[in-house]
């Protein structure tokens, strides 16, 4: 098989689009030389893609030609008129004279000649470049219309060695002059100017030779491997940062790491103002000491390889990172300069969301919130008012402007210098976590007071005006926010309603000034799409009105209008705290299937209704799973979908079968073993249940085990008398109930 490559070389490429633009180049390359590319590479033959500052390259083993293709398309009928036939030859380039009939239609039969992969590449690889889709492109220079993330300035293109001819000209476009050759280049600095490329391999080795390492896997050990040997030799380990690994192996072709010193003058700035900084900033690795505090180091890597070692690129780092640090510096000590509650005014002017209000207003629910979640979870609820109060102040800092990442951090450190006591100076920096799945959930009672208020109200205010996740778009990461709720309760063992709280939240939105805002609007739209203007008008007009009323109950609001009354907020309140804790819910089943866990479980225990104590609701959901992994559990399944089964079909007959059972009808014994184990089991697991002793419940429902068995094996359901039939449909209906107190057992998986 041929040996195909492909290099496009150009300036460089912003690290972060550079894997992707890799995977695009398989994916492009393969649907347009779907028939030259095997779609299951003999050993040896798989493709490989490379990509670096530089380049993005591709290697495979491809086919030396297309075989011909045979198609049968059948036309219109034989008595279609002459416009429907001539358009049916336009379509597939025929002629008339190729035409073949077959009983009442025409068919067109054409084979396509073999095709060689040279000529396929010739083809179709100009479109294939022109259309390269990055996320951002520029032109440069001339006339072209040629499009790429930065100047493309070679393309490399062979077949067994061989150069593929084509250039990237478009009518009067001269695409840049760019055309396919067999030459690229090594290193801007080290090995400038060009060379010959005669394979993959040797075009791998070459370039190694010319100081460039095209894996990016290797550079990114390199630098890993090399930075942690520099900060080991004086003491120290680096600050884990894997997407900083990623980013600063896309940026280096010949990666060599080097280590910096911090001048002492700035070792007083918090560990992460200055690691956001030198992140942020230079693409630095911070540095920790063994006891975990800032050590006056940081790493980099270069990408060349200095003759003095690299001590003018040391000393020109530090300069860089001295007036960073100066600037940071100034703003840390210009900020200190007013209290945090000084700046709460000015949260009044900053606008959160168009339709929620502004940051002062949010504080204000969060604040009212945060106070009556401390008396649920015993925190204090002067401390979580006050904390909630402070919690967004630094939103007005210039740290926080210069590094967004900061919000919340620098809070902490302002509450700290203003004096405020340790629990509010802790909620302040921790109310944002969890941001993400790897971030740490806050376990002080203050601050996870602080933290669920600032996520419910980050809920409530988006479901309450319409702008809910779908599909994938979520804007507002309204499913991180969810996340974040679920893990604090659940991580934190907290027992409180779900309900209640979201209603409380809710209810801090929803409120007579929000709906009065509204009333004029709604008749105002609902008298223009009543009154008789032009079509188009009243299209817009109703639009107008749904977009006013987003996110309620239209009807409910007109009636409202239509009456005069007052504005009743009690249902739309709990039609939006129902909505949003069945998106809880769900977040939390999604949480599990994540993590290998029995989603199916949760769902089956949900379909009987929403438990708004979460914990409560995985302790049961645990319980119900280990039961189901037992030999009675396993069992017991079976036989409960035997019996939802035999009661589905039999109900759509002559249903439903929910009568009391009759004893003087129990034809054998295991009708009546099965009823007296029921009598002793139903009660039992309701009490368990509702006393939250979950494995208990499920060692009394395994316990039906042996006398459902029994049941199936000697007792025929639908007996030909319909009495004993009518009897035992209403058992098995006993035995549904039964199973039902802990979950609908049909929902769960095997």
């Amino acid at each position: 098989m041929p040996a195909f490559f492909l290099e496009l070389f150009s300036e460089e490429i912003p690290a972060r689009m550079q894997a992707r633009a890799a995977e695009l180049l398989e994916i492009y390359v393969r649907s347009k030389l779907l028939l030259v590319l095997p779609d299951h590479p003999a050993p040896g033959g798989e493709v490989r893609t490379f990509y670096g500052p530089r380049r993005i390259a591709l290697a495979a083993e491809i086919r030396a030609s297309i075989p011909g293709i045979f198609t049968k398309s059948l036309g219109p009928r034989v008595t279609a008129p002459e416009q429907a036939v001539a358009g049916f030859l336009r379509k597939h380039g025929a002629i008339r004279e190729m035409l073949k009939k077959e009983g009442d239609f025409w068919f067109l039969e054409i084979e396509t000649a073999e095709r060689s992969s040279v000529d396929l590449i010739q083809s179709e690889m100009p479109a294939l470049i022109r259309n390269f889709k990055w996320p951002k492109s520029m032109r440069w220079g001339g006339t072209s219309t040629l499009t790429w993330v930065r100047p493309l300035r070679r393309i490399t293109c062979i077949l067994d060695g061989a150069v593929v001819p084509f250039d990237l000209r478009d009518g009067a476009d001269d695409g840049h002059g760019l055309a396919s050759s067999n030459q690229t280049e090594g290193h801007r600095f080290h090995s400038p100017g060009a060379f010959t490329v005669t394979s993959a391999s040797q075009w791998c080795d070459e370039l190694r030779s010319r100081h460039v390492i095209v894996d990016a896997a290797e550079r990114r050990g390199i630098v890993a491997e090399g930075v942690a040997n520099l900060a080991t030799e004086y003491r120290c380990t680096i600050v884990d940062d894997q997407a900083l690994l990623d980013e600063v192996a896309g940026l280096v072709e010949w990666p060599v790491p080097l280590l910096g010193r911090i001048e002492p003058e700035f070792m007083d700035l918090p560990p992460e103002v200055m690691q956001v900084s030198m992140r942020v900033n230079q693409r630095y690795f911070a540095l920790r000491n063994a006891d975990g505090t800032a050590a006056p180091y940081f790493a980099f890597a270069a990408n060349i390889e200095a003759t003095d070692g690299g001590a003018a690129i040391v000393a020109g780092n530090e300069r860089v990172l001295r007036a960073r640090f100066s600037d940071a510096r100034h703003f840390w000590d210009l900020d200190r300069a007013r209290t945090l509650e000084s700046r709460m005014a000015a949260l009044d002017a900053i606008t959160f969301h168009a339709k929620i209000g502004t940051q002062g207003q949010r504080v204000g629910r969060i604040v009212k919130l945060a106070g009556a979640i401390a008396k649920l979870i015993r925190a204090d609820p002067a401390l979580a008012e006050r904390a909630a109060l402070l919690s967004k102040a630094d939103l007005t800092t210039g740290m926080v402007g210069e590094f967004p990442e900061l919000q919340g951090v620098i809070g902490g450190y302002y509450a700290r210098h203003d004096g405020e006591v340790a629990a509010v100076a802790v909620a302040v920096r921790d109310h944002y976590a969890p941001k993400g799945l790897g971030d740490e959930v806050p376990t002080a009672p203050v601050a996870m007071a602080v933290a669920l208020a600032d996520k419910l109200d980050i809920l409530a205010a988006f479901f309450a005006i319409g702008e809910k996740p779908s599909g994938s778009g979520d804007p507002f990461a309204l499913r991180r926010a969810a996340i974040g709720i679920i893990r604090l309760i659940t991580e934190n063992k907290l027992k409180i309603s779900l309900s209640g709280l979201i209603g409380l939240s809710v209810s801090e939105f929803i409120t007579e000034d929000y709906f009065s805002n509204r009333k004029g609007q709604v008749s105002r739209y609902r008298e223009a799409a009543k009154s008789g203007l032009a079509k188009e008008e009243q299209e817009r007009a109703i639009e107008y009105f749904e977009s006013a009323t987003k996110g309620f109950n239209a009807q409910g609001l007109l009636e409202l209008a239509d009456a005069g009354s007052p504005w009743s907020l009690a249902p739309v309140v709990n039609g939006v705290r129902t909505e949003l804790l069945g998106f809880l819910a769900e977040r939390l089943r999604v949480q599990l299937r994540a993590d290998g866990a029995r989603h199916d479980v949760l769902s089956a225990i949900l379909s009987q209704g929403i438990d708004d104590d979460f914990t409560r609701l995985l302790a049961r959901t645990a319980a119900l799973a280990a039961m189901l992994a037992t030999d009675d559990g396993i069992n017991l399944l079976a036989a409960a979908k035997r019996a939802a089964n035999i009661l589905r079909i039999e109900e759509k007959k002559d249903g439903p079968h929910d009568g009391a059972v009759d004893p003087a009808l129990f034809a054998i014994p295991e009708e009546e073993f099965l009823a007296a184990r029921l009598d002793s089991v139903t009660p039992a697991v309701h009490e368990a249940i509702m006393d939250e002793k979950f494995a208990v419940a499920m060692t009394e429902l395994a316990s039906l085990r042996p006398a459902l068995d029994a049941f199936f094996v000697s007792v025929t359901v639908n007996d030909t008398r319909p009495e004993l039939r009518a009897n035992r449909l209403r058992l098995l209906s006993r035995v549904r109930s039964a199973m039902n107190l802990a979950a609908d057992f049909s929902k769960i998986d095997g």
